[in-house]
C-alpha cells in the first residue's frame, strides 16, 4: 500500500482532476476519495474543464461526511461560458470555487492551438469557438456578465480562481473583483507553461490579498517549466502566507493526485522549505479559503 508523508494529515489539496471526465483520468472519484483517506488529510477539491463538480462533491459527502470534498465551476463554453445564471446555481447547489475559463480561454486556446499535447486530448476535437473567450471587450474593458459573476461570488464570499487567463486578464479581474469585494482570491498554478504569471506580477498580486497556487505540474515533464529549486525559491520570497501548494495531478499518464502532493512536500522539504510553512500552504490556506 502507498505511504504519504506525514504532513499531508489535515491537508486539502485544491487542485485535481478526477474521473468522470472525457480527459483520461488517472482515477475515479472514488478512488481518489481512498487516497485522501489514507493520507488522513481533510478533504479535496474537485475539477473538472467540462462540467460543474458541485453535486459528485456533495454525493461523497453524503457518505463521507467526516470529509470536505467540494466541487465549482469553471466558466467555459461547455459549462455556459461567462454566463452568470450558470454561476448563480453552480453556488446554489453549495459551489465553493469559481474558475474563470481554462481551457475555453483564448490565453489557452493561443498556447495549445500550435502544440500538440497529451493533457487536453479527446475522441475528437472539442466544439467550442476558435477564438477563445476573454473577460473583456477590444478596449480592455471588463465585461457586464464578469462584473455579475465577481457580484454573485462575494456575496456568497467563495473563491474566484483566475483559470488560464493571461497575466494581464489576471491582474485587471483581481482589480475588478477587489471592487466587488471579493475576499478570496486564488490565482492559478502561476508558473505553468499555460499562462505564466511574472514575479513582479505574483507580488504585487499577493499584496493585493490573493493567494498564489505553487503548482507541482509546472516542475513535472509534461511542461518543465521550472526546477524544484527553483519553486521553492519563489515561495521563500513570496512566503508561505500568501502560497498554497497544489498538484493539477490526475493526468492518466502522472502518477496519482495524493500521491502527487506528498512528493511535492517531500521536494519542498529538500530544497529548504520548512515544515510550519508547509502545514501553513496546505492546511492552513486552503482551509482559510474554503470557510473551514
Amino acid at each position: 500500500m502507498t505511504s504519504y508523508h506525514p504532513l499531508l494529515k489535515d491537508a486539502i489539496e485544491l487542485h485535481c482532476h478526477s474521473y468522470p471526465s472525457i480527459f483520461p483520468r488517472k482515477q475515479t472519484d472514488w478512488e481518489l476519495i481512498e487516497d485522501v483517506k489514507r493520507a488522513k488529510m481533510a478533504g479535496v477539491v474537485l475539477k473538472a474543464h467540462e462540467t460543474q463538480t458541485v453535486d459528485r462533491a456533495a454525493l461523497i459527502r453524503e457518505k463521507e461526511p467526516h470529509l470536505h470534498v467540494y466541487g465549482g465551476l469553471v466558466c467555459n463554453h461547455f459549462t455556459g461560458g461567462l454566463s452568470p445564471a450558470a454561476v448563480d446555481v453552480a453556488i446554489r447547489l453549495g459551489a465553493k470555487i469559481i474558475w474563470m475559463p481554462t481551457v475555453s480561454a483564448k490565453e489557452h486556446c493561443c498556447h495549445f492551438g500550435r502544440k500538440k499535447t497529451r493533457l487536453f486530448n479527446t475522441d475528437r476535437p472539442l466544439i467550442q469557438p476558435e477564438n477563445g473567450l476573454e473577460i473583456w471587450d477590444e478596449n480592455r474593458k471588463i465585461l457586464p456578465e464578469v462584473h455579475e459573476i465577481l457580484s454573485l461570488i462575494a456575496e456568497a464570499n467563495i473563491i474566484l480562481a483566475t483559470g488560464h487567463l493571461n497575466p494581464e486578464e489576471v491582474m485587471a479581474l483581481v482589480e475588478a473583483a477587489k471592487q466587488h469585494k471579493v475576499e478570496k482570491i486564488l490565482i492559478q498554478h502561476v508558473d505553468l507553461g499555460i499562462a505564466p504569471i511574472p514575479f513582479d506580477f505574483q507580488r504585487e498580486l499577493s499584496k493585493k490579498g490573493a493567494i498564489l497556487e505553487k503548482c507541482y505540474l509546472a516542475c513535472s515533464s509534461d511542461f518543465h517549466d521550472l526546477s524544484i529549486e527553483e519553486m521553492a525559491e519563489n515561495i521563500k520570497r513570496l512566503g508561505a502566507k500568501e502560497c498554497v501548494l497544489v498538484t493539477d495531478y490526475g493526468q492518466g499518464h502522472n502518477i496519482p493526485p495524493v500521491k502527487a502532493l506528498s512528493s511535492f512536500v517531500e521536494d519542498m522539504l529538500s530544497s529548504g522549505i520548512t515544515e510550519a510553512e508547509i502545514e501553513q500552504m496546505i492546511v492552513h490556506n486552503p482551509k482559510q479559503l474554503l470557510g473551514i
